[in-house]
């Protein structure tokens, strides 16, 4: 049985206000206290503190709420708690429900405390709202908007640099065409060989390489889907027909696996366990100015301990300016800029959507476990 975190102390006493809606209006976190400006410091690794839910809980959190069609997890986690990734100390995870962290639209959510004091959040059962919800109860509240992740479907994805090397390759449109887009046929080498069988295909662009911009260390290729193509005759020079089409197709566009829309509904959200530091190397469509919702590349991955559902803070850094007086080059404190949700990890990289931005978010920016 999962147990909401115990508390140190007797907790924060909080006065709760029935809200007959459930909705409560989110309140932003404030700005992390940033250091005295120095002249060039060294960045310390970020610490990782404790504290108790009790001091999470918002002060008009709804006693009982009934979840909506519509609703996200992150949404839910929101009209409870200050910060939403403190979600798996608040709500108890029932053993006897096959996958005790789906919740459903109709389910009634009560507020209540454990034997030592914690706030708990429970499943109370279920409420039919209409007949359209009962139609759609078997799908699961999604964490983060689903439309946030189609988004990212066709956006850049990481392969390595051999795989793409490898993949067959558009060789020639039908009747000389320079450019291809739905509809058209097309000339395809190398299908059938290195387990490349299937029927359908991504068929995607080689847009360079995801670099570490500390390090340099280049972290995989960039595959920009251009859209989809399927194989109508095999053969040495396979014949096939793009079927959804993205962006313009051109010759030597290369052909990977089709990946799944399957990407949220079995993740919540939460801190990472230790001291995570990273940096946004890349966002979805190049835009110069990141905002809310909008899909981020991030320079670590899985061997740097992230997780899907792990929640990071995002820095600007701070500027590096000349003293006017001693003449010398000092950086200005960093600016808190927003929070995002890690949806998708690979080895060395994550894909991650902005879940808030409290000012404009920019590539290079530093992400980091949040302070608790």
């Amino acid at each position: 049985m999962r147990q909401a975190m115990k508390c140190a102390g007797t907790g924060l006493a909080v006065a709760l206000a029935v809200v007959a809606s459930g909705c409560a209006h989110q309140q932003e976190p404030e700005l992390a206290p940033a250091s005295p400006a120095t002249p060039l410091p060294e960045r310390a690794t970020p610490a990782v503190n404790e504290t108790t839910v009790n001091d999470q809980i918002r002060a008009d959190a709804p006693l009982r709420y009934v979840v909506k069609k519509g609703d996200t997890l992150w949404d839910i986690a929101g009209y409870y708690l200050r910060d939403p990734w403190y979600w798996p100390q608040l709500w108890y995870a029932n053993p006897d429900i096959a996958n005790p962290h789906l919740i459903y639209p109709g389910d009634v959510l009560i507020l209540t405390r454990d034997a030592n004091g914690n706030f708990q959040l429970r499943r109370a059962g279920t409420k039919v709202l209409s007949p359209e919800i009962r139609e759609s109860s078997l799908e699961s509240v999604a964490t983060i908007p689903l439309d946030a992740i189609r988004a990212f479907i066709t956006g850049p994805r990481i392969v390595s640099a051999q795989e793409l090397a490898d993949a067959p390759y558009v060789v020639s449109f039908i009747d000389e065409h320079l450019v291809g887009g739905k509809g058209t046929v097309s000339y395809v080498r190398g299908v059938g060989a290195q387990g490349h069988d299937a029927e359908r295909y991504s068929l995607v662009r080689d847009a360079g390489p995801y670099k570490d911009p500390d390090t340099g260390e280049i972290l995989g290729q960039q595959a920009v889907p251009v859209g989809e193509i399927r194989i109508l005759e095999d053969g040495p020079v396979a014949k096939a027909q793009i079927t959804k089409s993205y962006r313009e197709a051109l010759v030597a566009d290369r052909l990977l696996p089709l990946e799944t829309e399957d990407l949220v509904h079995d993740f919540y959200p939460h801190a990472p366990d230790r001291a995570i530091e990273g940096r946004i190397i890349s966002v979805y469509d190049g835009v110069s100015a990141i905002g809310q919702y909008q899909v981020v590349t991030l320079s670590v991955g899985r061997t740097d301990g992230i997780e899907r559902g792990h929640v990071l803070d995002i820095f600007e850094a701070g500027r590096v300016v000349l003293d006017p007086v001693k003449g010398d080059q000092v950086r200005l404190p960093e600016l808190k800029s927003g929070q995002l949700l890690v949806f998708k990890t690979d080895e060395k990289v994550s894909f991650a959507v902005i879940m808030r931005a409290e000012r404009a978010i920019h590539i290079d920016d530093y992400v980091r476990t949040p302070a608790r």
